[in-house]
């Protein structure tokens, strides 16, 4: 097998030791689009998502404010949901347990549970970043890599967060026929369709509020045949530029402060997955007329991606969350997009609305 991981400092700004990237570097290669360019290929059908990049999102001054508030407010918080879904990661795959995170809003919580695991347990997990394509499934060449170096049932896949759960059934659907488990590890599943997790509140992973720059400088992942060969794994950028900017291991560091206060053992009961939040998700795509469910992006994490790297058109809040939506109407209000309030009957905290072509002017 000829594709090799990547490491940093020389892909990303990660040490060495947090994550094997299994991708194919393509920073020098120009990729990024303007954000209405890239909504029109995409809706029309002229080119898929992952084919391109968007232009990376540069938060302004009081946005960046926004951000550590944000993570001053959190960290305990998610140290605590993170040393949940760690410990139930080893019980389900043992002290021998291979974390393999979904590039990229999972590659943070990987390696986060990665520390929980060294810090309270003493154990170095392998831990891998590998890149999965809504409509295009997980690397296969990648997931050729992890069999032939480990055994496949120790394989535990971590993401950030749930949406309507869309990456959930992607997972199981390009894992048929494999030894792999399509289980998939969560920090957060307000969507209610994984049954690890470390939470199912739809609150605000900060992780979520930036693009490469809490990411280890890495971008989205890039399936575009003209670029990745049959044995290349998936492909993303090293954007080495901005480094002055970068707060990826800012923000690691802050979570892992406050390990040594996290009780463990105060875990949210287990739940089985019921799969409510693509119900919601439904209902809201037939109430506002919206004709694919694509367009509907729940949640905390996919409402800051649809206002970070799409044409949003508007903001669902629910009354009383907001919490964690101070981010959210920065966001909104600087690209003039109208947040609606919504009585709390949805599982989410929020929900972007993707604008539909007929929609725009």
């Amino acid at each position: 097998m000829s594709a090799r991981p990547l490491y940093g400092p020389g892909f990303g700004s990660y040490p060495a030791d947090d994550v094997a990237w299994l991708l194919t570097d393509l920073s020098d290669t120009e990729l990024e689009a303007p954000t209405e360019e890239r909504e029109e290929a995409i809706q029309s059908g002229a080119a898929h998502y992952a084919e391109s990049l968007p232009i990376e999102f540069q938060p302004s001054p009081e946005y960046q404010r926004l951000f550590h508030t944000a993570l001053d407010a959190s960290a305990a918080r998610l140290a605590q949901a993170v040393a949940v879904i760690t410990e139930r990661i080893l019980a389900a795959r043992g002290r021998d347990a291979v974390l393999v995170s979904l590039a990229r809003a999972g590659t943070p919580i990987g390696i986060l549970c990665r520390r929980w695991a060294a810090y309270a347990h003493g154990l170095d997990l392998p831990h891998y970043a590998v890149s999965i394509v809504r409509g295009r499934g997980i690397d296969a060449v990648a997931l050729d890599h992890l069999a032939a170096h480990h055994d496949p049932r120790s394989v535990m896949f971590v993401d950030g967060w749930t949406g309507k759960g869309a990456i959930t059934r992607e997972l199981a659907a390009a894992l048929e026929g494999r030894d792999f488990s399509p289980e998939l590890a969560v920090l957060a599943d307000p969507g209610r369709c994984v049954s690890v997790y470390g939470t199912r509140e739809d609150y605000l992973i900060p992780s979520a509020c930036l693009n490469s720059t809490v990411s280890g400088l890495v971008s989205r992942t890039v399936l575009n045949r003209d670029l990745i060969g049959p044995g290349d794994f998936h492909g993303a950028k090293f954007y080495k530029d901005l480094a002055p900017a970068d707060v990826s291991n800012l923000f690691l560091d802050a979570v892992c402060r406050h390990f040594p206060a996290v009780d463990a053992s105060a875990a949210p009961p287990q739940e089985d997955p019921d799969w409510s939040g693509w119900a919601a998700v439904e209902r809201i795509s037939a109430e506002y007329g919206i004709g694919d469910i694509n367009l509907v992006k729940p949640g905390v994490g996919e409402t800051t991606r649809v206002l970070l790297r799409r044409v949003p058109w508007k903001v669902l809040a629910r009354r009383g969350a907001d919490a964690d939506l101070a981010h959210i109407r920065v966001l909104a209000a600087e690209r003039g997009v109208p947040v609606e309030e919504v009585d709390a009957d949805s599982p989410y905290a929020c929900v972007g609305l993707i604008k539909p072509r007929e929609n725009r002017p």
